[in-house]
């Protein structure tokens, strides 16, 4: 009796493993074997991007997004292959990804920055810019934020999507920069003459650079209150920069004082009156 009580469900058994068993076998074997396809494809893909200029973050990124994506792919073939319904199960996925996109909009949107910075290029690591406020030197481009160290060693961590968005000043990407700075002398002293101790320190400078369109110039910039400016402008390689800028302003003062130029500072003349 007992028997007779499971036999109808040994036979449901039967015929459900019969129908179903093929399909599972089927897509597991299409599970193991398109993994093996898939990590095959995430190697092709690296060594194609190896051989581009392509920064190796951005690299790693665009890696790992592409075998996600494929192995959400496999996984809802494989579904469909055992009879799971892979419109509602697409459809999960993307009600999952649309809360998680609002959930995560602000990094989303670093996300995407990072990815315009590593594919444009408007710095690269190593450059001096500066940015949403801060200067220093470019150490590393992550994804989501890029890392600055300054001149006094501070670290500097600025979202991408800011960086993407905002103002950037890269300051030593050109080979070359042209140092300005303004030299004020007494009204009483001689042009001509500090215009010669001018050069004489530039003369003297062999970081200074003098051939082709990097020629010097020195002009009478303004009448000021209590000075005559003369403007200086020297052009120097990048590298060359704040020595030359901070190495005129001493080379020129010792050049004044030996040519007897006075360099005016501010004076107040105080009048006092007796009363009778």
């Amino acid at each position: 009796m007992e028997m007779e009580q499971i036999q109808p469900y040994l036979d449901k058994a039967i015929e459900l493993g019969m129908t179903y068993l093929p399909k599972v076998v089927l897509a597991i074997i299409t599970l193991i074997v398109g993994f093996w396809i898939i990590k095959r494809i995430g190697k092709g893909l690296g060594k194609v991007l190896g051989h581009q200029a392509i920064d190796t973050s951005l690299q790693k990124f665009l890696t790992s997004l592409v075998d996600v994506l494929l192995k959400i792919l496999l996984l809802v073939a494989v579904a469909g292959m055992v009879g799971i319904e892979t419109t509602s199960f697409i459809a999960m996925l993307g009600a999952i990804g649309l809360a998680v996109g609002l959930a995560l909009q602000g990094s989303l949107g670093n996300l995407a920055g990072g990815v315009l910075i590593l594919f444009f290029k408007p710095y690269r690591v190593g450059d001096i810019i500066e940015a949403q406020g801060h200067m220093g030197k470019v150490h590393d481009i992550q994804i989501f934020t890029t890392i600055l160290i300054t001149y006094d060693n501070q670290r500097i961590v600025i979202p991408n999507g800011l960086m993407s968005n905002g103002c950037i000043k890269n300051v030593f990407c050109e080979p070359q920069r042209r140092v300005d700075i303004e030299f004020g002398i007494s009204y009483g002293d001689s042009i001509e003459e500090a215009r010669a101790a001018i050069q004489s320190v530039i003369d003297s400078d062999d970081r200074i650079l003098t051939d082709g369109a990097f020629v010097p110039n020195i002009f009478v910039s303004a009448h000021a209150d209590s000075s005559i400016n003369m403007l200086t402008r020297v052009w120097v390689n990048s590298e060359d920069y704040w020595p030359v800028y901070f190495g005129l302003f001493e080379q020129v003062k010792y050049a004044f004082d030996k040519a007897g130029i006075t360099i005016p500072f501010p004076q107040r003349d105080v009048h006092l009156f007796q009363q009778s």
